[in-house]
């Protein structure tokens, strides 16, 4: 049989199978052991074995429950309504202030948690009814909201970075370290953003009155908020970019910071440590069956010479391999808006990486690249998880149309910090090549 028609029979079932409803990791997994079997006979089985076991070995996977652990406790510890207050009183002076400085807060929450959705449940209870209470715009909120809670995969630490660098072989510690300069980029684009707006349109982001404004001792007093999250930013990130700690050894003293913010917030009790045991527990054993499937695909992919199919078929796309880098980013962009961001690397990666290599592009700065792409993902309709996260956490006048709506001018900022790492790569490998050379 040809590889083009087992190509299309491997990648027509997986379709198939997914428009029935079934996990993808399931899917992905399954149909890659059937085929991988077919082609390789029983041979196959042990060498997708053997992959496993190398991987069930790498001391990195470990990071991944301490990450989430940490995660999980900080959400719960209280630290996030502490940090809005401090917000608040600094930046609820200026136009879109409010709006700003909630998507500050989500940089440290980003920075402190390692997933999406964390940030945006938190800051879609605490800070949208405040913004709309102010008289914000319902989709400039909406939207700051729902742009600064995708950051929690691009500012390390962060889970996905682990998942991209156990599937692609790159160092963990390059991967966090490429994610800062980024992180901070879109940041600024982003409060610019809402900056320029509200400055030409007041009524959108309208600043405190002054009798509600607080005074500098007031705003001096709110920063012991900051003093417990950056501590813990700190000495996880300084402890992997120092070269003192791996990114598990790294993760366990987040733990430890977590817990003790958890402690000094008066929220540490059985029931959260219980309940946070639990959902790490779950989303681990999730990525267990990812990394399974994600060998399987890679395995079975290889064996069909499918490999060297799409190879052959991108050097057909005009204009080099910076078309074949923007053909790469603009399936990442459709893929995000119908399928989940795990789902798409455990697809994509297999069948990019070597064009990727093949076109000499650094694979930490399109790790940054495909990050971004798996944010933008979270976003947009229909399907992206943030805006179904804000939806249930909204008040009940927020309709889903607004959310829609809302991100619209995000997803476009967004897109041109991609551009901008693509035309300046040092955005993005100025900190790895800084600390790791």
């Amino acid at each position: 049989m040809s590889v083009e028609l087992l190509t299309l029979l491997f990648f027509g079932s997986l379709l198939v199978f997914l428009l029935l409803g079934t996990p993808l990791a399931f899917v992905l997994g399954g149909v890659s052991v059937v085929f991988l079997y077919f082609e390789m006979g029983e041979i196959g089985f042990y060498l997708l074995a053997s992959k496993m076991w190398e991987t069930m070995q790498n001391p990195t996977l470990m990071a991944i429950p301490l990450f989430v652990f940490m995660a999980i406790l900080l959400e719960k510890s209280g630290v996030a309504n502490d940090l809005y207050d401090m917000m608040h009183q600094w930046w609820g002076g200026l136009r879109g202030g409010l709006a700003i400085g909630t998507v500050l807060i989500c940089v440290i929450f980003a920075a402190m948690s390692g997933i999406s959705g964390a940030a945006v449940v938190t800051m879609g209870t605490i800070a949208l009814p405040k913004m709309l209470e102010r008289g914000y715009d319902k989709k400039l909120a909406l939207g700051a909201i729902n742009a600064g809670g995708g950051w929690g995969i691009l500012i390390p630490p962060s889970i996905l970075m682990v998942l991209y660098a156990l599937l692609t072989e790159v160092s963990v510690g390059r991967l966090f370290a490429a994610g800062v300069g980024p992180g901070l980029t879109l940041f600024v684009l982003v409060s610019l953003y809402i900056g320029g707006r509200c400055w030409l349109q007041p009524d959108l982001g309208p600043a405190l009155p002054p009798e509600e404004r607080a005074d500098w001792g007031q705003k001096f007093r709110s920063l012991r908020a900051v003093i417990l999250p950056i501590l813990i930013v700190t000495i996880v990130l300084g402890a992997i970019f120092g070269g003192f700690a791996t990114a598990t050894e790294a993760a366990a003293i987040g733990v430890f910071g977590a817990l003790f913010a958890t402690g000094v917030n008066r929220q540490l009790s059985w029931p959260v440590i219980h309940e946070a045991s639990i959902a790490t527990l779950k989303l681990t054993a999730l990525i267990i069956w990812i990394l399974f499937a994600a060998h399987a695909f890679s395995t079975a992919y290889t064996a069909l010479g499918a490999q060297s199919l799409i190879s052959d078929l991108m050097a057909y796309i005009p204009g080099g391999r910076w078309g074949a880098l923007a053909f790469m980013l603009m399936v990442l962009f459709f893929f995000g808006m119908v399928l989940d961001p795990v789902g798409i690397m455990l697809i994509t990666l297999p069948v990019f990486l070597p064009v990727v290599q093949q076109a000499g592009f650094d694979p930490i700065w399109f790790g940054i690249l495909f990050i971004i792409m798996m944010e933008v993902g979270y976003m947009t309709p229909p399907f992206g998880f943030n805006l179904f996260y804000l939806k249930g956490v909204a008040p009940p006048d927020v309709t889903m149309g607004d959310i829609y709506a809302s991100v619209i001018p995000y997803v476009i900022v967004t897109l041109i910090g991609v551009l901008l790492i693509i035309l300046f790569p040092g955005i993005a490998l100025y900190l790895p090549n800084l600390f790791y050379n």
